[in-house]
């Protein structure tokens, strides 16, 4: 069904829902690789005035991927919750924005919204809100998960520590983890990158993490960023597995090309549930996403990246995860040009997710090719803190040297904790307090002399 809107005069006509979500997203150098971004700023301005006119009740019956050959969309549409739409199942985007802003919506009513919506609902809102829209509306939602703490609670700022090394040296990698424990970083997970998918070798990285965790008594659960199958294969093995990993994305093909299928996802919960290893909670899966991935494995469906991450949600609430992130600039700038392209996608990422219900954190970041700094990501993770962001990455000193990136360092996630007076997760805070790092009042005894086993154990892991 074609889409119309008049600007300046001109009338646009869009053929159908999906080349109307394309021209309505705000720029971005992926779609214009793609070739499916407006032409001009008053074509995008007249998709979004034709975007706010179009009922909720379209996305319903115009898929945007094909429902025969996608399971993405099959699952979109399947477990789709007509209880929870029926609200606002009147509404069009333009009404649905308005609804969502109104201070009669407050947190519990988004959380009830949330499975009523699917992912093409909330990239169509979120494509006619201001950066403002963003903030506002995902500051009012509050997800929470658990496995050994609690994750996502009003006021609270949780972290990743990211202990990367490019040969997954044992000591390198526990001389990150004391580094970023001294900084009270590392509530979300302790989550390494492994250089190597060797079962053997992610193996070892586990048996290392659960050392620490269970000698110190850390109230956290760690990663190893593997392929789901090398988890499973580790598992199998009998390695301590707290989280499962999986980068997903928001169509089958694509999906398939980084070689799984919701069935997989499925096994890999099951599996990691039967192990029992969490103490307040059993979110055990660990989701990594970002826009652009559809396009570069060719398996885009002629629909824009914003849309296609979103669709990703849907695939990673299926399974009720602890953690879902948004490597917002990873993937470089012929997807996210630069430090405004970057900023712009991590509001609509985190928006989108915490919409459709789901614990959001963001790596911000950015590749060294790109026209983005650290001022760009300064920005970008001050305003996802106001917004209430799950998460961010812990680096040491926000370079990260096995996947040659710029992130956030624990510095950065003390500024934002103290800016914004934020707290680490309850359970990680209190085990801060008695361990001596962290006191009653939220400052540390960095330099005070106290904390002294985790100075030797630092002193210990980097010899």
């Amino acid at each position: 069904m074609p889409y119309h809107a008049c600007v300046a005069r001109e009338r646009h006509t869009f053929a159908c829902l999906r080349t109307l979500m394309a021209k309505a997203t705000p720029a971005r150098s992926g779609d214009a690789l793609a070739g499916l971004a407006a032409a001009t700023d008053e074509e995008r301005a007249a998709a979004q005035i034709a975007l706010a006119d179009v009922p909720l009740t379209d996305f319903l019956s115009e898929a945007l991927v094909p429902y025969e050959t996608d399971e993405v969309t099959r699952l979109i549409i399947d477990t789709h919750d007509r209880a929870a739409f029926a609200p606002v199942a009147s509404l069009t985007v333009g009404a649905l924005r308005d609804h969502l802003l109104s201070d009669a919506t407050d947190g519990a009513a988004l959380a009830a919204l949330a499975p009523g919506l699917t992912p093409e609902m909330a990239a169509a809102v979120s494509k006619i809100c201001r950066n403002q829209d963003l903030v506002l509306i995902a500051s009012k939602i509050e997800v929470r998960t658990a496995f050994r703490d609690t994750i996502g609670l009003k006021g609270r700022l949780s972290t990743r520590i990211q202990p990367n090394h490019p040969s997954d040296d044992p000591g390198g990698v526990a001389a990150s983890v004391f580094d970023g424990l001294m900084y009270a970083s590392g509530d979300a997970v302790i989550g390494v990158n492994p250089s190597s998918d060797n079962t053997a070798a992610v193996s070892a990285i586990l048996h290392l993490l659960d050392e620490i965790i269970a000698t110190y008594e850390i109230p956290t659960q760690s990663c190893v960023l593997a392929h789901v199958t090398t988890t499973l294969a580790a598992i199998e093995a009998g390695a301590p597995v707290d989280l499962m990993f999986q980068s997903i994305a928001g169509t089958e093909a694509t999906n398939t090309s980084f070689g799984f299928s919701l069935a997989t996802l499925a096994e890999a919960r099951e599996a990691a549930l039967s192990l029992g290893r969490g103490t307040v909670g059993n979110n055990v899966m660990y989701f990594e996403t970002g826009q652009g991935s559809c396009l570069s494995a060719d398996a885009h469906h002629g629909v824009d990246q914003q849309t296609l991450e979103a669709r990703a949600y849907a695939v990673a609430r299926a399974f009720d995860p602890l953690l879902v992130n948004t490597v917002v600039g990873f993937i470089g700038p012929e997807y996210l040009y630069d430090g405004k392209e970057i900023v712009r996608a991590g509001l609509e990422d985190h928006f989108c997710g915490k919409l459709l219900g789901l614990p959001m954190g963001c790596d911000i970041c950015y590749t060294n090719h790109a026209e983005a700094d650290q001022n760009d990501m300064d920005t970008l993770m001050t305003v996802l803190g106001v917004a209430g962001v799950t998460f961010i990455m812990g680096v040491p000193g926000a370079d990260d040297v096995m996947l040659n990136y710029q992130t956030t360092s624990f510095h950065d996630a003390l500024y934002l904790r103290r800016a914004l007076g934020l707290r680490p997760a309850p359970e990680f805070e209190a085990w801060l307090e008695t361990s001596g790092i962290m006191r009653a009042d939220g400052g540390f005894h960095l330099a005070d002399g106290r904390g002294g086993r985790f100075r030797a154990a630092l002193a210990n892991a980097a010899a």
